[in-house]
């Protein structure tokens, strides 16, 4: 369906961070991607899905949670992409700038979380739950949203590789402490960064359907999942 594209600078706590808003015609939602290990919105993985869900009917923005400065920094000593605390900072910074953008203003948003990015969408959606429809966590680290997970009543899709041993264990182990609703997919043969054929596939039609049910839902008293789903994977 036809949509509209643009770059967009964010100013959050004094720093300028720049972004790609798309937004189809009669969008159902709008989704905000929070890259994490050193990523950013040129990500090649998450541009793949964020054109999946623009197919699906979502709006989506992609943007850098750092400024170029700090990524030089981080890309030497790695220590800014686990700090969950200023990743979720930047994310709710973001988000109210799009609930104030007319473009989006009508639109509920969700969040797409990647590695360390999937802890920060987590603590972002708990200290504002009024804001957020869904999040979807792709190879994600929600471990590291801490006191966080108790909070969650957000509806959450939890993402992991086949082949991710470690981050299966972690994502099982988060899964325990939220009390929302949640569900647990494993991708079969996939590792940590998805890169297998099909792979990314799987995430995508996941992520959209996983969207575009809870974010038509949400505003609702009460969230369940459709009877074909289990509550809990």
């Amino acid at each position: 369906m036809p949509a509209s594209t643009r770059s967009i600078r964010l100013e959050i706590e004094s720093r300028i961070l720049e972004g790609d808003l798309t937004v189809p015609s009669a969008a159902s939602g709008l989704v905000l991607f929070a890259h994490g290990s050193g990523s950013s919105r040129h990500s090649t993985r998450n541009r793949l899905v964020a054109e999946s869900l623009q197919r699906a009917g979502l709006a989506t923005c992609l943007f850098d949670l750092l400024t170029a400065e700090e990524e030089a920094a981080d890309a030497l000593s790695g220590h800014i992409r686990f700090d969950i605390g200023l990743l979720a900072e930047r994310l709710l910074g973001a988000t109210a700038w799009l609930r104030n953008e007319p473009q989006c203003a009508s639109l509920r948003i969700g969040y797409f979380g990647s590695s360390t990015g999937g802890g920060a969408a987590i603590v972002a959606a708990a200290a504002q739950p009024e804001w957020i429809g869904a999040i979807v966590s792709r190879g994600g680290r929600p471990d590291l949203a801490g006191p966080s997970l108790a909070k969650l009543r957000t509806p959450t899709l939890l993402i992991v590789g086949g082949r991710d041993y470690p981050v299966i264990e972690l994502n099982e182990e988060a899964q325990r402490q939220i009390p929302g609703l949640t569900r647990l997919e494993i991708v079969p043969a996939a590792t940590h960064l998805f890169e297998e054929r099909g792979a990314l596939e799987s995430v995508a039609a996941l992520s959209a359907d996983w969207f575009n049910t809870y974010l038509q839902q949400a505003g609702k008293s009460d969230f369940s999942e459709p009877d074909s789903e289990p509550g809990r994977g």
